[in-house]
């Protein structure tokens, strides 16, 4: 299949068959994805937690998807799997290091000068957003919808469904999954899965502007 024909099969999924599980290496791949996911100066400042039993979907769904938020909670529960995407709340120098090490573990660097000048860069556009721009949560956030859009495609090519949901209650899923003393707050959530019959989304066509209104070429 192609990419295009991917993008025209994929869509957002309303109902799901609670019979069938997504495999563990669908799922091992899809968790690959987002590790890998990039991100501005490889700053990679999210975390991704999947809720797969019972017990933990009903639980996100219990504080997460009540009231004005209720129709969410059955694709939270009869899905296979919830994925919630976390941003941290800031980028320490303790993080900064990690990922610095990292690189250089991975043989990203020649030599030490080349290092201390990856940590300098990647430095610099913190403090650039985090002093100059005073907008570094919104970076970061813009560097976590990065991840979620791999994932949506990605669940698409291994013909998994999916559901990206920012109509929860994420101040109550914090708080029942103390991501605050983690240094972390949710920020959206994918349902994967499989459709049910009774999905009436899949069977309407797909509708976008047309390519010539979006699209430009100079």
């Amino acid at each position: 299949m192609t990419l295009s024909q991917l993008a025209k099969q994929r869509y957002t999924t309303k109902a799901y068959d609670d019979s069938r599980r997504i495999g563990d290496a669908d799922l091992g791949q899809l968790q690959t994805l987002l590790q890998l996911a990039p991100s501005s100066v490889n700053s990679q400042p999210w975390h991704f937690i999947f809720a797969g039993s019972s017990e933990a979907k009903a639980r996100i769904a219990q504080v997460g998807a009540h009231d004005q938020f209720a129709y969410n909670g059955p694709k939270i529960i009869r899905a296979s799997h919830l994925v919630i995407l976390c941003v941290r709340t800031d980028l320490s120098e303790e993080h900064l290091a990690a990922v610095l090490a990292q690189e250089a573990a991975d043989g990203r660097f020649a030599d030490e000068t080349a290092k201390q000048m990856g940590g300098k860069v990647r430095a610099g556009y913190v403090a650039l957003h985090k002093e100059t721009l005073q907008d570094l949560p919104y970076w970061m956030e813009k560097q976590v919808y990065i991840a979620l859009g791999s994932l949506l495609l990605g669940a698409a090519t291994l013909g998994i469904d999916a559901t990206a949901m920012e109509g929860l209650d994420f101040a109550a899923i914090d708080a029942e999954l103390g991501l605050a003393d983690k240094g972390l707050r949710s920020l959206v959530a994918v349902s994967l899965g499989y459709r049910s019959d009774e999905d009436f989304n899949a069977g309407l066509p797909k509708s976008r502007l047309p390519k010539q209104q979006v699209i430009s070429q100079i």
